[in-house]
């Protein structure tokens, strides 16, 4: 019990951060190229461990974004939290299938937006009751309109 209400209490602050240090690792790694070109003349590629980080800011997201959307109060929120994390996915997935010629910034953009809704479904989305959240909402409407 009181391990499920740290979950859905902390889940965009657990969320944010692991936004914020998937946009860092982002960031980094462009600099470590350039650090390690510089000592180096072999390995021109990136450590497989520094690649799987990825993978593992992938499934942290997905839990958080997953128990915020539990406890979120708009329904426009949980759309972008999940737009925004599906829009990470597709472009980790891209990098590393090389599917399509994307720019290295495109993956800013959802990192970005899963950090700042993280931390706006913090401040203004939160229940007050189980009655408000949109999970449990669509129930309680569902069942008195008749659906």
């Amino acid at each position: 019990m009181i391990a499920k209400s740290l979950r859905q209490t902390n889940s965009d602050i657990i969320g944010a951060f692991a936004s914020s240090l998937c946009l860092i690792h982002c960031l980094a790694t462009p600099f470590i190229f350039i650090a390690h070109a510089g000592t180096a003349a072999c390995c021109a590629d990136a450590p497989s461990w520094w690649k799987g980080i990825d993978l593992l800011f992938i499934g942290v997201s997905f839990f958080a974004v997953y128990w915020s959307t539990k406890n979120s109060s708009k329904p426009w929120m949980v759309n972008a939290l999940w737009v925004s994390w599906i829009g990470l996915c597709l472009v980790i997935g891209n990098e590393k299938l090389h599917l399509l010629a994307l720019p290295e910034s495109i993956i800013y953009v959802p990192a970005i937006a899963l950090v700042v809704l993280h931390l706006y479904n913090k401040k203004y989305c939160q229940c007050d009751d189980d009655q408000c959240c949109t999970s449990k909402n669509k129930t309680y409407n569902n069942e008195n309109r008749g659906y």
